[in-house]
């Protein structure tokens, strides 16, 4: 094993509050020189707002550490699309996309139409403008900035973008394009990012599906941790962790032992 992809919400951090021991864990990564990329399916808020909210709990990470779907997305938009793009994602995290052009409110055709987690702010005219512009052409990419089904916040479990994603592809008929986890394409894209190879890297997280099953899927190894999202019967989904630990402060002594081993 020589790298690391560590989830934020739910590993580090649960609301508000940094998890015991993620700010000792992520400083250990750092004094080892171990090569490291932080994922998350956060899209409401861009990365320099999450090494903020990092900072402020004494964990030490820079934004090119942090690799998030908009992130994902805006480099294959550049790449294979023309034109206005439609974002359905919270206003702070339209400044990830600032180098493409933007739809107007008020535009019927788009290149591309782009989905987040909007929160509460979803409302069916949001959701219904979405899927119009979908269906005006039947070219147009969607994109998806995640998969997630749900998360875990401070007053309980809330719907994720997963959930109005699934839904898009049963009224339009077409597939989206997945830019977070789990779809392989995101991990393949930390793992470039590290310049490593799927083999010689492990992905810590508390999502049993979006992390855990995902990052196999792209060939990863995957620890599930006992925080967050995590619930008992995770472990009876027919999906088997590569190791389980109770949180992410277990994470030293158990690489060590690894690399012993």
């Amino acid at each position: 094993m020589h790298a690391l992809l560590l989830d934020m919400d739910g590993v580090l951090y649960q609301g508000e509050q940094a998890i015991a021991g993620a700010r000792e864990a992520v400083a250990w990564c750092h004094e080892q020189n171990i090569p490291h990329c932080f994922l998350t399916n956060t899209t409401s808020r861009p990365r320099s707002v999450l090494a903020e909210k990092l900072g402020a709990m004494g964990i030490t990470v820079s934004t090119q550490e942090i690799l998030t779907p908009p992130v994902a997305a805006a480099s294959w938009l550049h790449q294979h699309v023309e034109g206005p793009v439609a974002l359905f994602v919270p206003e702070l995290t339209h400044v990830e996309f600032s180098d493409l052009t933007i739809a107007r409110d008020d535009q019927r055709q788009v290149a591309a139409v782009v989905l987040g987690d909007l929160g509460e702010a979803w409302d069916f005219a949001t959701y219904n403008h979405a899927f119009r512009l979908l269906m005006q052409n039947p070219q147009t990419p969607l994109i998806a900035l995640g998969l997630t089904r749900y998360w875990q916040a401070e007053d309980g479990l809330r719907l994720d973008v997963g959930t109005f994603i699934k839904g898009l592809e049963y009224a339009t008929g077409r597939e989206a394009l997945v830019m977070g986890k789990p779809a392989a394409r995101f991990y393949e894209t930390a793992l470039s990012h590290l310049n490593i190879g799927a083999q010689d890297a492990v992905m810590i997280g508390d999502d049993i599906r979006g992390d855990i099953d995902g990052a196999q899927q792209a060939g990863l190894r995957a620890v599930l941790v006992r925080t967050g999202k995590y619930r008992p019967d995770d472990l009876e989904q027919g999906i088997t962790p590569y190791a389980v630990l109770d949180s992410i402060a277990a994470l030293p002594a158990w690489w060590c032992q690894e690399m012993q081993d």
